[in-house]
């Protein structure tokens, strides 16, 4: 189980061309390569994926968690209200970590609520690219030593 699930939520398909400012120059593509690379280093595979569609992310969730180690998780706008995802990464069982590439506490007010950080072991916000890195050490630390 050397597996880390990356999910990415609803616009977030989009990255590159979205507002740069906020979410950096990197397309979700490179994202994951990033992470992907720095997973490998340290023995692990990373297995990602995005939706734009909240039910498509629970139901990978429920079918791939079985067989991973932990959890990456940028639910996007999903972040302000859907229990639902919450409910889903609780059940997992896994520890996960909630990464935002912009800084969720410094944009409008809407976005600092996140109703799916209590589900999540760690919340990395505002580091664009760099905080995936981050959210990645920060899950392999929480991890259970493998033998």
């Amino acid at each position: 189980m050397n597996t880390i699930l990356l999910i990415h939520g609803p616009n977030l398909n989009m990255l590159g061309e979205r507002d740069k400012e906020h979410y950096g120059p990197l397309t979700l593509s490179d994202i994951e390569t990033l992470v992907a690379s720095e997973a490998k280093k340290a023995g692990f595979e990373c297995k990602a994926f995005q939706s734009n569609h909240e039910g498509a992310l629970i139901d990978f969730l429920q079918k791939e968690s079985p067989n991973a180690a932990g959890i990456i998780v940028n639910p996007g706008a999903l972040t302000h209200y859907s229990y639902a995802l919450h409910d889903a990464l609780v059940d997992t069982g896994l520890p996960a970590i909630e990464v935002h590439l912009s800084d969720i506490n410094a944009r409008e007010e809407w976005r600092r609520i996140s109703v799916t950080a209590p589900a999540c072991t760690g919340v990395v916000s505002g580091k664009k690219e760099k905080g995936y890195v981050e959210a990645l050490t920060l899950l392999i630390s929480r991890l259970e030593p493998r033998t």
